[in-house]
């Protein structure tokens, strides 16, 4: 059974439970689900990120997805670790639906080997230098003339710093921070950004708090592309290529954070084949 190109999340989750995409749900186990809780400030910066993360391993594959505070807590390894992927899909909270439809959509599609991934290996070293490497490959997704308002749905700062060193003017738009790293204000009114941008890039969060829709209909609405950097849910960002996503950085887990070694992300764009 070969899935439709999906419109809405809720739609691929229905799709992924008729079993279109090679899993069946029902006989599929969450063998783990677990949650991380960190705090990074970079060198030179006055912000601290926090994030917290509900992770579930089906097999060989990791689903994840960020949740803000009081959303899930520690009670959920215990409850749904073992459980069904059906039930998780159709019972659970949406930050672990999300990450259980991740999981599932990676066990059927692994990054390593998937013939429409750019594999992009991040280097070793520090926190800095990682998230600018990191950063950098996403702002290389962008196809965007020099001066183009290209809006960012989710702040960090090196972000900013990779637009604007590809000739982009960033529309900061972010829940949790006011301003960037050098006194941009930041926004927390998407439609705002979204009314004047001429590209959009987007963290991969927008699909745990429920605005990724809502997103991915008003840029197909005004053609302009929409690039998705992905730790949540980067599976699941990808099943839209094509259908209003224009490119993805996908960094399954564990996370470029966790590690000073060298990590891969693939990067992947709606028109290279795959």
């Amino acid at each position: 059974m070969t899935a439709p190109p999906p419109a809405t999340v809720d739609g691929l989750m229905a799709s992924v439970l008729d079993g279109a995409h090679g899993v069946d749900p029902a006989g599929s186990v969450a063998t783990s689900v677990f949650w991380l809780h960190h705090g990074t400030r970079l060198a030179g910066g006055d912000t601290t990120y926090l994030n917290q993360y509900v992770l579930v391993r089906l097999r060989g594959a990791f689903g994840a997805c960020a949740f803000e505070p009081g959303e899930i807590d520690a009670a959920v390894c215990r409850d749904a670790s073992g459980a069904p992927l059906d039930v998780l899909l159709r019972e659970a909270p949406r930050p672990l639906r999300i990450a259980a439809l991740d999981a599932v959509l990676a066990d059927a599609r692994p990054y390593e080997g998937d013939p429409g991934a750019e594999p992009v290996t991040l280097p070793a070293g520090t926190p800095e230098v990682r998230a600018r490497a990191r950063d950098a490959a996403v702002a290389g997704l962008l196809d965007v003339p020099r001066g183009a308002r290209v809006g960012l749905i989710g702040v960090v700062n090196p972000l900013v710093a990779a637009i604007r060193e590809r000739g982009g003017v960033p529309l900061p738009c972010d829940f949790n921070l006011r301003t960037t790293q050098w006194g941009d204000a930041v926004t927390d009114d998407m439609e705002e950004v979204l009314d004047v941008a001429e590209a959009v890039v987007a963290t991969g969060m927008t699909l745990g708090n429920g605005t990724f829709d809502a997103l991915l209909a008003r840029c197909r609405a005004r053609g302009i592309p929409l690039t998705v950097y992905a730790q949540s849910g980067s599976a699941v960002a990808r099943a839209f290529l094509g259908a209003g996503v224009s490119a993805l950085s996908a960094e399954p887990f564990p996370f470029s954070q966790f590690s000073a070694g060298p990590t891969t992300l693939y990067r992947y764009r709606a028109d290279r084949t795959s």
